[in-house]
């Protein structure tokens, strides 16, 4: 069974840096696409940036392009978010997810949240003004 654990999160004042990780198991992150999505208290969950199985696609939400990265370490098979230039908008817990469907290795990686069907509990991230 899949299973992905996110760590990292914490309280950073705004224009900090924090790095997320998300380390998976029995599913090798070199082969599917996964990504990040977050949720703000009492708002609806929203997409923030994923990468294709290959590695060699990836797409940002407008928000947060030029600040995020997305990586990932095949050998620890762990996905990463490196956060940069934090506001306090950014303040929501962030979940990684993966997708099992095949056809995202090489095409740009999905953006909602219906193509993933697996799923992280979530890391809080607070920035505060």
């Amino acid at each position: 069974q899949v299973r992905l654990v996110e760590s990292g999160g914490g309280l950073v004042p705004a224009g900090g840096s924090l790095r997320l990780s998300c380390a998976a198991s029995a599913l090798p992150v070199s082969r599917y696409a996964m990504g990040w999505f977050r949720q703000a208290p009492g708002k609806e969950r929203e997409f923030v940036v994923a990468v294709s199985g290959s590695g060699g696609s990836t797409r940002y939400a407008d928000s947060v392009k030029g600040r995020f990265t997305i990586s990932r370490d095949i050998a620890k098979n762990t996905l990463y978010l490196q956060m940069n230039r934090l506001k306090p908008e950014d303040t929501a817990v962030y979940y990684c997810a993966t997708t099992s469907r095949a056809n995202y290795y090489y095409s740009g990686p999905p953006a909602t949240d219906g193509a993933y069907d697996s799923w992280g509990q979530g890391t809080q991230v607070t920035v505060s003004s």
